[in-house]
């Protein structure tokens, strides 16, 4: 309250229910274009004449572009202010979705999904660094775990809505949906989107600076240490989405649709951990709350690995394993994120930039390592949970120490 009133003294945004209500919204983008897209591979193929490694490759560089977008994004809003490069992306991502859905080759494909990743990470980098604008501290954590837990919404519904897509049509009218709500999303950021940085709080421009101020909060330990905490958490997450539907249905003959309802299920309990985690924020320490994850996620990975080296991965050690892990994520990468972010709030959008570009490039690496051991082993998979789980886990305890006792 008191820091409200402080900015609404100084003339300054304030942040709304309606603001935060449209960051949870732009959080939308990556779940919604990749999740609803990635059943349809095989009808993608056969309509663009291509080979499932082109397709794949189509997701690849969207990761590719989610990261560049945000290394990117941060430190341009950080000169020119949120309100109009947030726009820009946005738009730029409703084109890139309808090229999408007109596609005539894989090549099209191919060059729409990067420009469709640059822009969505460019937006979302941007709305994460208004939220730290606008909060600190206790309000920060609380509100990032919150957009988290919310945001968590698309993972459940995306495969759900993709898999009905493809039921009652065809896969170009997924990303015909995803242009629509980056439509909603333009109008949404239009009504509920103050400029959050005054001109004087903004750095000035060029490469150099950027550079600077990179290794500005590149140089701070204790933002490293939570950068590693979130980007290795994030990996052990990406090791689980790429894989999780050979372990449970080419190895153990679960259907399409039952795998569908185990993927939203394990997604609520990450949102659940995110919300819990939220209204924790202030009366239970945060690195506590991590701690606690991270524990959970190492636990399931070896528990994980075992399975797939002597007991041939049975299909209840998998599903408990799947949701103790995802769960686990609602505890560390919304917190490792909020306390990155609170430990460089001079330069909040160059260090939002450098956590997405960290986090998607985790994402892009280990998916496709994930998948070397083929549809028949949970070996590779279970190895990269277990040590993504360790080396968050040494981020928060070892880089991000406290100094003080």
């Amino acid at each position: 309250m008191q820091q409200a009133s402080l900015l609404k003294a100084r003339g300054q945004a304030q942040l709304t229910a309606g603001l935060v209500a449209t960051v949870v919204f732009l959080t939308a983008i990556a779940p919604l274009a990749t999740d609803m897209y990635v059943p349809a591979f095989p009808q993608v193929a056969g309509d663009l004449a291509g080979t499932a490694t082109q397709v794949q490759l189509t997701l690849t560089t969207f990761f590719v572009g989610m990261a560049l977008g945000q290394l990117i994004g941060g430190p341009v809003s950080d000169q020119r202010g949120r309100r109009i490069p947030l726009l820009a992306a946005l738009l730029a991502m409703t084109a890139a979705s309808v090229v999408c859905a007109l596609a005539p080759t894989i090549g099209v494909m191919t060059v729409a999904r990067l420009v469709q990743g640059f822009a969505g990470g460019w937006a979302m980098v941007i709305g994460r660094a208004i939220i730290v604008d606008l909060a600190t501290g206790v309000r920060l954590v609380r509100v990032l775990n919150v957009i988290a837990a919310v945001g968590g919404i698309a993972p459940i519904v995306g495969p759900l809505l993709g898999g009905l897509i493809l039921q009652l049509s065809q896969w170009r009218v997924s990303f015909w949906l995803v242009a629509v709500l980056g439509l909603a999303m333009t109008v949404a950021a239009l009504v509920a989107v103050p400029e959050s940085l005054p001109p004087e709080r903004r750095h000035a421009g060029g490469f150099g600076n950027f550079l600077a101020a990179g290794r500005i909060v590149l140089g701070n330990r204790e933002y490293v240490g939570y950068l590693v905490v979130a980007g290795a958490a994030m990996g052990a997450l990406f090791a689980y989405v790429a894989t999780s539907a050979f372990v449970l249905q080419s190895m153990n003959g679960l259907s399409p649709i039952a795998y569908s309802i185990d993927f939203a299920a394990n997604a609520t309990g990450m949102t659940i951990a995110a919300l819990i985690a939220a209204r924790l924020a202030g009366r239970v320490s945060t690195r506590k709350l991590i701690l606690s994850g991270q524990i959970a996620a190492l636990t399931a990975g070896i528990a994980m690995l075992a399975g797939a080296l002597w007991l041939g991965t049975p299909l209840l050690l998998a599903l408990v394993c799947f949701f103790v892990l995802m769960t686990a994520q609602g505890l560390m990468i919304p917190n490792g994120g909020a306390l990155a972010s609170a430990a460089v709030p001079e330069h909040p959008g160059t260090g939002s930039a450098v956590q997405g570009f960290v986090q998607w490039v985790a994402a892009g690496t280990i998916a496709p390592i994930a998948g070397l051991g083929g549809e028949h082993t949970a070996v590779p998979m279970a190895t990269l949970i277990a040590a993504g789980a360790a080396v968050s886990m040494i981020g928060l305890l070892v880089l991000a120490k406290p100094t003080a006792p």
